[in-house]
Formats: structure tokens, C-alpha cells, sequence
């Protein structure tokens, strides 16, 4: 176990680097946590997030199967604990358990950079110290000593942003510091990127590579949408619900409490006379008075409530009966760049390390083999990235992916086998010499080249552009609804209705496919733009000036017409209508 989680910190300062225009430079990889512990009792809650390790492209080692068991049952023990806090329901009114003695207001201003001395009482953060404290401590505790290998150096990055140091811990609310965690809304990896917002923060996700399990994008990813969101609110707190619940639904329940639209430039609080620090203390009680009203829903009214919680219990894990947290030194670990389809389990073996401990380093890859046609980069250990990279340069294309066996059923053929996995019958008797003489039989292993199954998902790949590839599709399974699809998906009735032609009165058949995000022409809006009009969505890092710039037109233009004050920054996502 030398090459998983831990070597994260001194990768993320290492891309923040120039660039060399030298051979591969040294990246981090992560590293090893802890060793394993005793599974807790068995929790019967459906879990929401589950493990995101797919079957590996070939038949792996017996120990390889053994790791990667353990960390699929790993994930699984996360993705229990991680449904339970979901949700978990505070009772209203009721006051929780005492918990330990707090220490005095000065000392806690002095070790946050978030307000937690002006919330130690709340009803909803006194609950959540006590369940992470006490039903989930275990897990808690696991969590707590996987965050020195992400924590130091997502806080620098954090601060480097104009951000709260203390946004670190939000990776422990989301997902345990795990960069394989997927929930039942499909948001994957650390920080819980639904794929539209990655793909706006410049994440790539296709069938070979989701950059939202790539520990290093994802949190630079995260923080750039942080700081959007930060900007837009004028607190931490705000941005963290609308990191959770959506900048619209934040927004749109502050001017429904006559709170401000979420501008902190157009709100009273802001006025010079209280001091920027007291400006955004009132954007913080904001999400407080927000949290007591139905515009937000239960999990987003939590939110904040579990940070502070989370945030007291790692800075004083001890205080709150933890063991004390272990510090994680960084260290580098070498790249090899990958020109063409190959395995993890080809370069794990060049490099000298388990396929498990590889894979761990490098989960952006959820086939376990690089991109065809695609330039690659994978981390391998310190040390060992020259001699690797000389050795994967090396391979002739039929070594870069593993064979694997293929158990013969009853009436199979050796024909009939090449034409399942779309081979000459001279390629399959060429890789299976003991059977030029004589046919297989029931249960006898018929090896198969790599190369056939790297061909099936491209074909695949293929047929879901062919079938419409505007946006991802849901295949319609017995007893599924429009209504559960868009439940599921986290869209609208009327939005899928949209998306997929379909009136109020339609029925989904069984097989039958149905968009469920916009893509290509679907998910347009149907109100076309006035004529002499176009419409821009917002990429991340573009401001209204630039756009401007780039569209020949007036500041004073752009303003006008998408009803933009002064001072208002844009959000990666949000429509603008650009004028002529």
C-alpha cells in the first residue's frame, strides 16, 4: 500500500508551478491512508453514495481482487454513514445532549476563520456534534485520519483565493475525503460535482476519464466555484447553501425574506460604517434566517450547521473524545504520459506496484485504461517515473492491454466466440494455439486479446453519439415514471417534458430513451432570443467586462439588457443575452 491518497498536498503546490518544457515533471500522487479497520456493526440504511471503482479491464492478481474488495467495502462503509447524515433529522425544539465543556469566545475567534462562536448554541449544530461524536463516531474517526493527506493544502489554496481557511473541512461533510464517492444524483468524486457544473468549471468527463474523481482538478475546480458563489453572496455561509442547494434557490429565498437577491454589494449590510467583518457576520445570519423558513430544503438547511460542527471536531478532535489526528507529511511521486489506450494493470506492473495502489492514484480513469488516441498522464511512485516511461514507450500496441479468459458455455464455438467480440477466427486460435487442433469444450478457457475489448467500447461509444448525443440519456426500466426520472435526476417535470418532445398525457415504455440534462438542441429555452439577440452561458473566470471585449459591445449594454446592477458578478452557468 504505498502509492494511493497521501501524496496529494505536494502535487497541488507542484501544478501550481510553471510550466517546464522538459521532460514529465515529478507530480504528487495520493498516497496510502490508514491501514483498515474492523468494518462497524451493519447499518441498514439504503446507502445514497456508493463506491465508484468499476470491474478493472482484465482479470486482475488474487491480491490485486483482495485490495480492490477492500476498498469497494470501504466505500460502501462510507457510503452508509455518509445516507445516515443525509438524513438525519434534528428534532425540532429539542435540546441535545451536553457535550463538552466549550473553551471561551477569544480562543475560538483566534482558531477559526469562520464564525463558529456566534452558532456554538444553535439547536441544529449542538445535534450534529453529538451524532459525529457519538452514532457515527467510528466512521467519523476514520474520516478525521484521512484529512491531513488533502486538508493543509486545500486551506492554503483556499486562502490563496481570498477564501475562509475552513472550507477545507467541507470535503469531510461530502463525502469523507473520497474521491470515489457517487450518490444516487450522480454527483461524484470529493467534492460532489454534478456533471453540469464540472464541465462549467473546466472538469473533462467522458466515458474514459471524470476528472471529478481527480483529487487535484476537483478541488481546484471546487474552489473557483467557491469563490463564484463567495462573491455573489458576500458570505461563507451563503456560498457553501449554494454550493449544496443551488445559487438560484439561495438567491431566490433571500429576496423572498427580504434579505437582498444575494448582491452583497446592494445590501444595507454592507454600509462602511459596520466594517467588512460585520458585513459578512450578517450575511452569515442570513443562511440562519433563511434555514428556519421552507425556502430551503432539509439537507441544505444542514448544511451549514454539520461544516461548523465538522470544523469544531477536527480542530480539537481530542476534546471531543477522537483519537488524536496524525500528520501526514507530503511527498512527490513521478508521471508517465500515455499516448494510447493501456491498462493500469500494463503500467502498474512496469512500475513495480500493485494494480489497486495505481489505480487509487490515478481514479480518473474509471476503465482502468487510458483514453485511445488521447495523451495521458498517470502518477506512479517516486522514483520509478523514468524507467517507466521508457518502458511503456516501448510496448508494441498488442502488450498495452492485458488479454483476459473467456469461460466457454455450452454450444459455443470458437467461431462463434470470434464473432462475439468482433475478431478474425485466425486472431482468437492464434492467442489460443491448443486449440488449432481441437474445438473447446464446455467450461474450457478461450483467452482474449485486449484489443477486443477496447474495440467493444469504442463501438459503444459510437452508438451513444449515433442515438442522439446532445446530453445523457436515462434507458427506461419497468415501473419508471417521467415523475421519478425527474425526481432522480434532479431537473423538472416540465424541463424533461421539454427535452424529450413529450406531453402531459405521454407514457414511457419499457427500453425506450429520455434525455435527462440539455445538450445539443435539447434543453434550449423555448423562448427564442429577440431578433439581433444571442444568448452566452457563463464559463468560469469570464466577467462581464471581458465578454464586452469579446462581443464588441458596451458595458452599459450588457447590463441593460440582462437587468444587471453595478458591481453584480456572474456565475459560471448563468445565461446572458448578448445585444447587437
Amino acid at each position: 500500500m504505498r502509492l494511493r491518497l497521501a501524496l496529494f498536498s505536494a502535487f497541488l503546490l507542484a501544478s501550481c508551478a510553471p510550466p517546464r518544457q522538459s521532460s514529465p515533471a515529478p507530480e504528487v500522487a495520493p498516497l496510502p491512508g490508514p491501514a483498515p479497520v474492523p468494518a462497524p456493526a451493519r447499518d441498514t440504511t439504503k446507502p445514497v453514495i456508493v463506491s465508484a471503482v468499476p470491474a478493472p479491464a482484465a482479470a486482475v492478481a488474487p491480491a490485486d481482487s483482495i485490495a480492490l474488495a477492500k476498498q469497494a467495502r470501504d466505500s460502501a462503509l462510507d457510503a452508509a454513514m455518509l445516507e445516515r447524515l443525509a438524513t438525519a433529522k434534528p428534532p425540532e425544539g429539542a435540546e441535545p445532549a451536553a457535550g463538552p465543556p466549550v473553551v471561551d469566545a477569544t480562543t475560538l475567534r483566534g482558531m477559526f476563520d469562520i464564525d463558529v462562536v456566534n452558532w456554538l448554541d444553535h439547536g441544529r449544530v449542538k445535534y450534529y456534534l453529538d451524532l459525529f461524536s457519538g452514532p457515527v463516531r467510528e466512521r467519523m474517526a476514520i474520516w478525521l485520519q484521512r484529512m491531513p493527506q488533502y486538508e493543509p493544502i486545500i486551506r492554503a489554496q483556499l486562502i490563496a483565493q481570498g477564501l475562509p481557511g475552513d472550507l477545507a473541512y467541507l470535503p469531510l461533510i461530502e463525502s469523507g475525503y473520497s474521491a470515489t464517492a457517487v450518490s444516487r444524483s450522480r454527483a461524484v468524486g470529493m467534492w460532489q460535482f454534478m456533471r453540469g457544473t464540472g464541465k462549467l468549471y473546466g472538469l473533462k468527463i467522458d466515458s474514459w476519464v471524470d476528472e471529478r474523481r481527480d483529487i487535484v482538478k476537483a478541488t481546484a475546480a471546487a474552489i473557483r466555484y467557491l469563490a463564484d458563489l463567495t462573491t455573489r453572496f458576500g458570505s461563507p455561509y451563503l456560498a457553501a447553501a449554494a454550493y449544496n442547494g443551488g445559487p438560484g434557490r439561495i438567491q431566490r429565498g433571500l429576496a423572498r425574506l427580504d434579505l437582498g437577491d444575494g448582491d452583497p454589494a446592494a445590501d444595507d449590510s454592507t454600509d462602511d460604517d459596520i466594517g467588512p467583518e460585520s458585513a459578512v457576520q450578517a450575511r452569515d445570519a442570513a443562511f440562519f434566517q433563511l434555514a428556519d423558513t421552507r425556502y430551503l430544503k432539509r439537507e441544505t438547511k444542514d448544511y451549514v450547521p454539520k461544516l461548523i460542527a465538522a470544523a469544531l471536531i477536527a480542530k480539537q478532535p481530542e476534546r471531543y473524545g477522537f483519537p488524536a489526528v496524525s500528520r501526514t507529511a507530503p511527498h512527490a511521486s513521478d508521471s508517465v504520459l500515455i499516448q494510447d489506450a493501456t491498462g493500469l494493470d500494463v503500467v502498474a506492473r512496469l512500475a513495480g506496484v500493485s494494480l489497486a495502489d495505481l489505480w487509487a492514484a490515478n481514479p480518473e480513469y474509471i476503465r482502468a485504461v487510458t483514453p485511445p488516441k488521447r495523451l495521458a498522464v498517470v502518477r506512479v511512485p517516486t522514483g520509478t517515473g523514468t524507467s517507466t516511461q521508457l518502458a511503456v514507450d516501448a510496448l508494441p500496441p498488442a502488450e498495452r492491454l492485458t488479454g483476459f479468459a473467456h469461460h466457454v458455455r455450452r454450444g459455443e464455438t470458437l467461431a462463434r466466440i470470434a464473432r462475439r467480440y468482433g475478431l478474425p477466427l485466425a486472431a482468437v486460435r492464434s492467442f489460443n494455439p491448443e486449440y488449432r487442433t481441437r474445438a473447446p469444450v464446455t467450461g474450457d478457457v478461450v483467452r482474449i486479446p485486449g484489443q477486443a475489448r477496447l474495440a467493444g467500447w469504442v463501438a459503444e461509444d459510437r452508438r451513444i453519439v449515433a442515438d442522439g448525443g446532445g446530453g445523457p440519456t436515462h434507458r427506461v426500466r419497468r415501473g419508471e415514471t417521467l415523475g421519478l426520472l425527474a425526481a432522480r435526476y434532479h431537473v423538472s417535470l416540465a424541463k424533461l417534458r421539454a427535452w424529450n418532445q413529450l406531453g402531459p398525457k405521454a407514457v414511457l415504455r419499457v427500453g425506450q430513451r429520455i434525455r435527462v440534462a440539455p445538450g445539443g438542441s435539447a434543453g434550449r429555452s423555448s423562448r427564442a432570443p429577440t431578433a439581433g439577440t444571442r444568448v452566452h452561458v457563463v464559463k468560469a473566470g469570464e466577467t462581464l467586462s471581458s465578454l464586452a471585449r469579446r462581443y464588441r459591445v458596451s458595458l452599459q449594454a450588457l447590463r441593460t439588457a440582462n437587468n444587471l446592477p453595478a458591481g453584480r458578478s456572474l456565475l459560471a452557468g448563468q445565461r446572458l443575452t448578448i445585444p447587437s
